[in-house]
């Protein structure tokens, strides 16, 4: 009886062990992933104020190429530009960090994976932070533009209506409506991601996307009046990506099952000629 409970014991101490190491290796590349997420914080809040003006230069082309004199942004409480600040580095230091945090995760995920499984996954994590910069850069050299144009068409001078309607745009309302903006079509354009790691696991297939194409395109512009300002060029121009790129899911997913169906053949072919290299063997 107790070398039974000793056994016991001893099985528990030993399935613990590796549980336990497992959670410092996660806590060691959590940690430098942390530590380079600071200083990209630090490096960020130093330039704060020149990314801030790099965000706020689409307003200010669209002041100059309507004659505007003297634009300007304002802030109403005394601590709006700090925090405005802040978070400007914030979101910039989380930009600049996730490959590293991606990497971490990764590389403490790819002992557990098969060679197949590492040489699948490796490529998606490299179109992660690329899709999403090409999201951030549509909306960016595109959208704002043509938003941004559109916003300001509504001011009018005092000689119109006997009095002036004119833009005074707080320093934190025009950041979160430009984060929100980036976030939204960064994220729309990890759908191929999304849909082909669905696909890879079985969980969705070419086909099945097909059939559901129709709905896609509703959930397509219903998620872009969501997501974006009340303005018909926001909306258009987040919805069509999201259905090209779900076009594109298709295509990759199609491309994927007729690769696994070579695959499939070609081991299935090998299985039938050692089979039948057996039974000569045999035979003889």
């Amino acid at each position: 009886m107790n070398n039974i409970k000793n056994n016991k014991e001893s099985y528990i101490e030993d399935s613990r062990a590796p549980l336990v190491s497992h959670l410092i290796e996660l806590r060691d590349r959590l940690k430098w992933a942390v530590v380079f997420f600071f200083i990209s914080f630090c490096f960020c809040y130093y330039f704060a104020t020149d990314i801030y003006n790099f965000l706020v230069n689409p307003l200010y082309r669209i002041y100059m190429e309507k004659g505007i004199d003297n634009p300007r942004m304002i802030y109403t409480a005394l601590t709006e530009a700090f925090f405005t600040y802040l978070k400007v580095s914030f979101y910039g230091a989380l930009f600049i960090s996730f490959p590293v945090l991606a990497l971490q995760i990764y590389k403490f995920a790819a002992p557990g994976l098969y060679k197949d499984e590492k040489k699948a996954f490796l490529p998606f994590l490299v179109a992660t932070p690329v899709l999403f910069s090409l999201g951030a850069a549509l909306v960016y050299y595109f959208i704002f533009p043509l938003a941004w144009s559109f916003f300001l068409g509504f001011q009018t001078e005092t000689a119109t209506l006997g009095m002036a309607i004119e833009l005074e745009a707080k320093v934190n309302e025009y950041l979160s409506l430009v984060l929100k903006l980036m976030f939204a079509f960064g994220l729309a354009f990890q759908i191929p991601v999304a849909l082909t790691l669905l696909s890879r696991a079985g969980i969705v297939t070419s086909n099945g996307l097909k059939k559901r194409r129709k709905y896609a395109i509703v959930i397509a512009f219903l998620v872009a009046a969501i997501l974006t300002p009340p303005d018909l060029i926001s909306q258009i121009g987040l919805g069509i990506p999201i259905i090209i790129l779900f076009e594109i899911s298709i295509w990759l997913a199609i491309l994927f099952e007729k690769k696994k169906k070579e695959k499939t053949d070609k081991e299935g072919r090998g299985n039938k000629s050692k089979k039948t290299i057996g039974e000569t063997d045999f035979s003889e």
